[in-house]
């Protein structure tokens, strides 16, 4: 009789505590994925889903509790930002697996020493470095790095002129390929997947699902999009309050099943408040008659029940909807109708032949597939690139501004707050309303209950 013998988990966290600036992200957690689990990390934005992460990759450190990692196990992160460097995409890919790239350079070494003219004046060490160099060229090809790499490359989408570019001259979703593809070609025990939808075309997204599926073992993914957890994964584990609640199932059975939960917890919600509104008007009836007859036999009953209302393990309010972010798009001043325009605007090689006007009030949406030049003509309408051809024209009262992908124009050394005032002069409360646009109404509703 074959006897199955328990897997031991990708990874554990145990009772973590980790915080920033004195407030904690994640409060005693817990959480233990197997090791071929296929779990999506949801939660409001700040509530530490990055942070899980980057404890699991060894990035950051926790302040308390427990981390543990299957011994021996091959990890791979996907962060949400993926910066370019001078290497190409090939050699970026290369060396996310250290044995590879020693032997790459370790060839470009010898190759260097051999193309050196004084060394045909020292036969000896001229046939040291070509054995060397011929016994780095069989372990290169003993080893698959390199094919699973251009493969990879390849599956996602870029051509074999792109494996050779520099990944600075990459846009961000075409890096963010690439970082993929240097995650895959480890064969991860742990794939860990910070928001890997981000900056990528509909057609990356639909191969970014299939390549994750096929991944050896556990996956944890980070996203907004509901659609891809679907698709991917089998769990979700739901980051609310410094803790972790697992549900089976993807998004939308996700959705449903805390969608019912919220409703029986309302019910339970509602049935309490009730009885302890119950128990308070009748705490305040024998406080009446204690005073009225002096008799302390009311003034003891009354005691007992508001210790009997402060014994009740009292059910939180359920919050059926999150706070939404509040955004209103007005501008200081009104401009003419017409605001930007592109007349047979080129940029070679990436724009040619561009027409394009929006009028006052309207919203655009700019797709296409990565590469195809979005980001580039973003930077034209604004005037931050000039053309190579053609024309721009821009009303005289418009002012531009530019979120960019990587936000990487915030100074790093102040606070939120701090970034927001030295947009203009504004209170410290102004600022935080602009952060946080519902907090004005949040005290004034905190006391009512659900509808």
């Amino acid at each position: 009789m074959a006897v199955s013998v328990p897997t031991a988990p990708a990874f554990s966290l145990r009772a973590v505590v980790k915080a920033f600036g004195g407030r904690r992200v994640l409060d005693g957690l817990d959480l233990e994925v197997g090791s071929r689990a296929r779990v999506g990390l949801i939660g409001a934005n700040g509530a530490g889903k990055s942070t899980i992460l980057r404890l699991l990759a060894g990035i950051e450190a926790p302040d308390a509790g427990t981390l543990t990692i299957r011994k021996g196990a091959t990890l791979a992160f996907l962060p949400q930002l993926v910066q370019g460097d001078g290497r190409t995409a090939l050699e970026t890919v290369r060396a996310a697996v250290p044995a590879a790239a020693a032997l790459h350079a370790e060839l470009a070494e010898v190759e260097r020493a051999l193309a050196d003219p004084a060394l045909a004046e020292d036969l000896p060490r001229m046939t040291r470095l070509l054995e060397r160099q011929l016994r780095l060229v069989e372990a290169i090809g003993e080893q698959t790095v390199d094919g699973d790499a251009v493969r990879l490359l390849r599956d996602l989408g870029l051509d074999d002129a792109m494996l050779e570019r520099e990944t600075r001259r990459m846009s961000g979703g075409e890096r963010k390929l690439v970082a993929l593809a240097a995650c895959l070609v480890r064969k991860p025990d742990l794939l860990l997947l910070d928001e890997p939808e981000a900056h990528l075309d509909m057609a990356r997204r639909s191969l970014l699902e299939e390549l994750v599926a096929r991944a050896p073992g556990a996956v944890v993914v980070v996203s907004h999009d509901r659609y891809l957890l679907d698709e991917v994964v089998t769990q979700i584990a739901e980051l609310d309050r410094g803790r972790v609640r697992m549900w089976q199932g993807g998004h939308s059975a996700y959705t449903v099943a805390r969608e019912i939960e919220l409703v029986r917890r309302r019910q339970v919600y509602v049935t309490q408040q009730k009885e302890i509104e119950r128990m308070e008007q009748a705490i305040r009836v024998f406080k009446d008659w204690a005073n009225r007859t002096l008799d302390e036999r009311f003034a003891t009953r009354a005691r007992n029940m508001q210790r009997r209302i402060d014994r009740i393990d009292q059910v939180e309010r359920p919050v059926f909807e999150r706070r939404k972010m509040a955004l209103e798009l007005r501008s200081g001043m009104r401009g003419g109708e017409r605001v930007v325009e592109l007349r047979d605007a080129e940029l070679d090689p990436v724009l040619t032949g561009v027409d394009l006007t929006i009028m006052r009030g309207e919203r655009v949406g700019v797709v296409g597939p990565n590469g195809s030049g979005k980001t580039v003509l973003l930077k034209l309408l604004e005037g931050e690139l000039a053309l190579s051809g053609g024309e721009r024209w821009a009303g005289p009262t418009i002012a531009f501004d530019h979120l960019t992908q990587s936000v990487d124009e915030l100074p790093g050394e102040l606070s939120a707050i701090d970034v927001v005032r030295a947009t203009g002069a504004m209170s410290e409360e102004a600022a935080v309303r602009k952060l946080w646009p519902s907090s004005s109404t949040t005290s004034r509703s905190a006391g009512r209950s659900p509808q």
